[in-house]
């Protein structure tokens, strides 16, 4: 039997059952990437003495009885988490030979969890692209389509899923950046809410591993299929033990529901500030059509979703503001006086953007105070709907596009060209507020591209987007390996 496509969950039973031994499933996995990945380039770091070595270690507690959520299991593990001995580069040339000696906590989990880390994958510079590439390992290519992009930043990732290197990985997520490489090779992501998964060792070398919540990003798992994602997500929840002083169990609240016909959810597919194309318009479509036909709740329109547009604003100025903090004094001061000459009637994305960047204090306090009137919001819509479904994106996976200047790339949705950091606005509907996101897939374009949809939860409640996406992946069906 070939084991490459198989789910997570199925190889533990059958690793429990005796069908299969760990060093089997992580030989057949190193072979299929030294016969792949030559095109894809997906796993930037192998480290296959290490796996292999795992996998016997696997196979050994095995048979003295151990059993643990990920014992045996062939996995991969973004370059940008720091892993003890690997190199650490976030794509960054000057830090090509950069090695951590402490794992990341996420990557100790999976270690403590029994996981076998088959190496590490692609990401772009300093993980700012919807693009995998980089000076130091080249460009991860769609294994839908060669010449498009596999997505950024966790697009090695979800190339190396969908090639089948590796039954999970974890990726990491601020401007979709989990959810964004699913949708493009067809794989399911999820994008915790914010805090639940310690992110420290997830950090730019050569930043020391320090116990902080950064604002907005999360760490989060990658899988391809949803009950994976549990499996994965449970691996990998709880905040970080040194911010408690001891190691915390948490326990998530449980589904809303168990069944679609008792879901009640809000459909979106237009933005005012960005056009959807057809192809995922039609995914979001297929995906209310199949919560229709299984007798769901299912809305177009509510006056309690906030305002779009002040969201998308505000998440660009959040964002932007951390770019502010890490930039040399200098450049901070130039760009606060040019966003200072900025006129006031001047409230386009751009705008935002720059004026985030400058941000003092005073600043960004009175946008996270904005922030939490917008949670509240949520928390009202959330009363009346369990989950929103809407893009991830406006488009498919795009041809590569390797402008070294971001402000001159366009993406072309049906033929109209759109400045290409506007791709934000979606990813931040959820991220802004720290909601949990689950990408799934839901459809195929004209091209044949995959197609996927975001599934936003209430804070805390991941495992309903989660348990809506399983249940929807029994009605639509869900991962297809590429031809």
């Amino acid at each position: 039997m070939e084991w490459s496509f198989v789910a997570a969950e199925e190889l533990a039973a059958a690793l429990r059952a005796g069908a299969v031994t760990s060093v089997e499933l992580t030989e057949e996995a190193i072979a299929r990437i030294e016969r792949d990945d030559k095109v894809i380039n997906a796993i930037c770091v192998p480290d296959f003495d290490g796996a292999r070595a795992a996998a016997r270690s696997a196979d050994e507690a095995r048979a003295r009885g151990e059993d643990r959520p990920l014992l045996g299991i062939p996995v991969t593990v973004k370059e940008s988490y720091n892993m003890a001995g690997l190199p650490t580069t976030w794509g960054m040339p000057q830090f090509a030979n950069y090695l951590p000696v402490e794992d990341a906590v996420a990557v100790s989990r999976l270690k403590a969890a029994g996981a076998v880390i088959l190496g590490k994958t692609n990401v772009p510079f300093m993980l700012q692209d919807w693009q995998s590439f980089n000076e130091i390992y080249g460009t991860t290519n769609n294994p839908w389509d060669h010449g498009r992009t596999s997505g950024g930043s966790s697009g090695g990732s979800a190339a190396a899923l969908a090639s089948g290197f590796g039954a999970l990985s974890i990726g990491s997520d601020l401007a979709g950046s989990l959810r964004n490489p699913a949708h493009f090779c067809g794989v399911y992501a999820h994008k915790p809410t914010f805090g639940l998964v310690a992110t420290r060792g997830m950090v730019p070398p050569p930043a020391p591993a320090l116990p902080i919540e950064g604002d907005l990003a999360v760490c989060g798992p990658m899988a391809r299929t949803a009950r994976d994602l549990t499996l994965l997500l449970d691996v990998m929840a709880g905040p970080d033990p040194l911010t408690l002083g001891v190691a915390y169990d948490l326990t998530l609240p449980p589904a809303r529901h168990q069944r679609l016909s008792d879901f009640r959810v809000l459909i979106l597919d237009e933005h005012p500030l960005i056009a959807t194309g057809s192809a995922v318009r039609a995914g979001v479509n297929r995906v209310a059509e199949a919560l229709v036909d299984e007798g769901a709740r299912v809305e177009r329109h509510s006056p309690l979703l906030p305002d779009l547009t002040e969201a998308a604003t505000l998440y660009a100025q959040l964002m932007f503001s951390n770019v502010g903090a890490r930039i040399p004094a200098e450049s901070y001061e130039q760009l606060r006086n040019r966003a200072a000459a900025l006129s006031a009637d001047d409230q386009g994305l751009d705008a935002a953007r720059l004026r985030g960047i400058g941000f003092s204090h005073r600043d960004w306090i009175e946008a996270n105070i904005r922030r939490e009137l917008h949670r509240s919001r949520w928390r009202q819509l959330f009363a009346e709907f369990d989950a929103v479904v809407c893009p991830i994106t406006s488009i498919p996976a795009f041809p590569h596009d390797h402008n070294p200047n971001p402000v001159e790339r366009r993406i072309d949705i049906d033929g109209v060209e759109y400045p290409y950091s506007d791709q934000l606005v979606w990813a931040g509907l959820a991220t802004m507020p720290g909601l949990p996101a689950t990408a799934i897939p839901a459809s195929r374009s004209p091209e044949g591209l995959p197609v996927g949809v975001q599934l936003i939860g209430p804070m805390f409640e991941d495992r309903t987007p989660l348990r809506l996406a399983e249940l929807l992946e029994q009605k639509i069906g869900g991962f297809q390996a590429p031809k």
